[in-house]
């Protein structure tokens, strides 16, 4: 019969995997960390942190001062431009000022600028801490550091000098800025003398010869009787404007007056009434004419109703008709005669016009004809008065910007003489000492937390082991041998039952075996409370309802029947070496023993001691008499010896169905037992998972992520 007879396949586990889960730590798990190394980490960091801030402190007092100046455009005086343009007009400019504030030149300038009483006030905190018999530094080694640089996004500069004098201090920063100002008045004011001297020589030559281009220029005006040929050839074209828009209009009127004559003409041969022609109808005293000879024939053929022709008043009327007529016949002549005579008149003025439109023509073209000469000689006069104005114009300017500051910078804020000194820094020190305090704190209590292996949270469990979290039990030391391992079996509300019955609960959900099953229950070293677990975890499978045996399998140490005060004389050493009987009845054999602790569940002890029980554990009858104990029991709670000590366990697990791992709290290594778990995961070995005892009930409410202890707490009240 094989070794793996008595044992039923193995269910395989979600987490049985040989990798390591990769979860992170979360803030908790930190929180953790720095709790659990507080008294460890926290003297360390205070300690650092004083001692930093110590010699920080002793560091030589130095003063610092600041001087600023403001680069920017001149204001404008005068809109000229000077020989040299030492205005800022890009970031190339600012550059080049800021070396030459850097250089040797300038810093040579400054030292050789100080008088002796100044230079003593370089020198006086050197003879402070000066061996007898040292001489002092010279000048430009009691300069001091000078930093210069310029404000981003802006046309400022600050000079800090730093010094252990606050006067030097104040004094060597406010030297640089003017001897620099200086340095930039010598520059300049060597430059304009020689411009000058040229530009006043070109001044006269060019004088001369606008004169003499002017002169030419007159003369030919004077030839050509000419005051301007622009003002001439203006007038002129004025002019032939003006004529020809009254040539236009003769030629209209001349038109206009030769078809009236015409009408005339041709009214005159049809005999037609010349009264048609409007110029005729509306001329002089023909309308007025025209309208009494109406009204009188309109009398007439009124009176003809009455009268017969030989009436007076037929005669009269008669008369007046005539003497109508014969007027209106002469304003009709006269009207015709007055166009004949405007005809004539119109033709005469437009010849006029034709001759003056032909007159002005003349003189436009000779004047165009002259203006090529005279262009070309204004030209040359012009161009010789330009360039004599603008080289005057830059003598004028040269001389006056001679005398004009045109400096692109000036100072903004002088230095001042510190009051109290930059360095040692108070604050700096304070926040450099608390910085670094905080980091060697988090820094020693996480270093140590990866130095530490030993096994103490949930995040231990479940991400770095891989396995699940059944319960966490806490501390019970303080109560007696007798009643923490029969704490399930009694009805008071003692501390820990909450804690059991939560693992109990965690093994039903993580269980994947129906009843009837073993379980075994191990430990990574002695001490860790695996038999604690295991007797209660059976109380917990007995008080509810669940037929349960409790094997004491440590042979080598068994404590099982003295927690349960009974006696060691039977149990599986005494059944085994009886012959190892396995038929029958074997709850009432008296070689096993098995002996009724309360209701629902019994024990079955060691029978004993032995120094290797490995021939029994390794024998198929153990096996066997476990798939026996199955038919009589609904659950198998098997305490087995620590794996770290012996290997009892293995063999233990080869013919059990389930594996408790038990963990105290900071006693074994996390790498020795993700070793042994992973060892009987290689069995084939179901873990349900780990429980974690020993915690204390403060260190539970911030190790584990349980929240039912603290709402148990808030609910039950604190137990003692």
């Amino acid at each position: 019969m094989s070794d793996q007879s008595g044992k039923p396949p193995a269910i395989p586990s979600s987490l049985e995997k040989d990798e390591q889960l990769s979860e992170r730590r979360t803030l908790r798990d930190y929180y953790i960390i720095l709790r659990e190394r507080l008294w460890i980490a926290l003297p360390l960091a205070v300690l650092v942190a004083l001692t930093v801030g110590y010699w920080q402190a002793r560091e030589t007092k130095m003063y610092a001062s600041t001087a600023t100046m403001q680069f920017e455009k001149p204001e404008t005086i005068v809109t000229t431009q000077g020989v040299v343009d030492a205005s800022i007009r890009s970031e190339i400019d600012l550059n080049t000022y800021l070396q030459i504030l850097n250089s040797n030149q300038l810093r040579s300038r400054i030292v050789d600028s100080f008088t002796p009483e100044e230079i003593a006030v370089l020198q006086r905190p050197y003879f402070k801490n000066a061996q007898p018999g040292t001489p002092p530094p010279s000048p430009a080694g009691a300069l001091g550091s000078v930093n210069i640089e310029s404000v981003r996004n802006s046309l400022m500069i600050i000079v800090t000098a730093r010094h252990q004098d606050p006067e030097a201090a104040a004094l060597v920063a406010q030297r640089y800025v003017d001897q620099f100002l200086r340095y930039l008045l010598d520059n300049l004011s060597g430059k304009n003398e020689v411009a000058v001297d040229y530009l006043r020589e070109r001044a006269e030559q060019l004088r001369k010869e606008s004169e003499q281009k002017s002169q030419k220029l007159q003369d030919y005006m004077q030839k050509h009787n000419l005051v301007s040929l622009d003002s001439s050839m203006s007038l002129i074209d004025d002019r032939l404007r003006s004529v020809n828009s009254a040539l236009t209009a003769a030629r209209l009127k001349r038109l206009e007056l030769e078809t009236l004559s015409s009408q005339i003409d041709a009214f005159r041969q049809s005999d037609r009434n010349l009264l048609e022609i409007a110029a005729i109808a509306v001329h002089g005293t023909v309308p007025v004419l025209k309208s009494q000879l109406a009204n009188l024939k309109q009398d007439q053929a009124r009176l003809a109703e009455r009268y017969l022709e030989r009436h007076p008043k037929m005669i009269d009327v008669s008369n007046a008709i005539a003497v109508t007529e014969e007027q209106l016949d002469r304003a009709i002549d006269l009207a015709i005669a007055d166009i004949a005579s405007g005809l004539n008149d119109a033709r005469e003025n437009e010849i006029k016009m034709q001759d003056e439109y032909a007159r002005n023509e003349q003189g436009a073209l000779k004047l165009r004809e002259l203006r090529v000469d005279y262009d070309s000689l204004k030209s040359d006069a012009d161009v010789a008065k330009t360039n004599y104005t603008q080289i005057l114009g830059r003598l004028n300017e040269t001389n006056t910007t001679k005398y004009l500051e045109k400096i692109p910078v000036r100072p903004l804020d002088k230095a001042q003489v510190p009051g109290s000194p930059y360095a040692p820094n108070l604050r700096k020190i304070i926040r450099t000492c608390i910085g670094l305090g905080l980091l060697v704190f988090i820094g020693v209590a996480i270093g140590l937390s990866f130095i530490d292996d030993r096994i103490k949270s949930t995040w231990d469990v479940e991400s770095f082991i891989g396995v699940n979290l059944l319960g966490i039990i806490p501390d019970l030391s303080t109560m007696k041998d007798s009643e923490k391992y029969s704490l399930m079996l009694s009805d008071t509300q003692a501390p820990g039952v909450e804690a059991f019955l939560s693992v109990y609960s965690s093994v039903k959900i993580h269980s994947k075996l129906d009843f009837p099953k073993s379980i075994l229950v191990t430990s990574t070293i002695p001490g860790e409370g695996k038999t604690l677990i295991s007797c209660n975890l059976a109380g917990c499978f007995a008080k509810h309802s669940r037929k349960t045996l409790l094997i004491d399998c440590d042979l080598r140490r068994p404590m099982l029947h003295r927690h349960f005060q009974q006696q060691n004389t039977t149990g599986l050493m005494t059944w085994f070496e009886g012959g190892a009987k396995l038929e029958g009845d074997l709850t009432v054999e008296p070689t096993l023993g098995i002996i009724k602790i309360a209701d629902n569940l019994s024990l079955l002890c060691s029978g004993g001691r032995s120094k290797s029980p490995t021939e029994i554990l390794e024998n198929p009858a153990f096996g066997h008499l476990l798939e026996r104990l199955k038919k009589h029991f609904d659950l198998i709670v098997v305490d087995s010896p620590p794996l770290g000590a012996v290997t009892d366990s293995l063999l233990i697990a080869e013919r059990t169905d389930e594996v408790i791992y038990v963990c105290r709290f900071n006693r074994a290594y996390r790498k020795h037992i993700k070793l042994y778990i992973k060892a009987m995961r290689n069995a084939k070995n179901e873990i349900l998972g780990v429980v974690l005892n020993g915690l204390s009930p403060r260190r539970i409410e911030y190790y584990s992520n349980y929240r039912y202890y603290r709402s148990y707490k808030k609910y039950y009240g604190t137990q003692s």
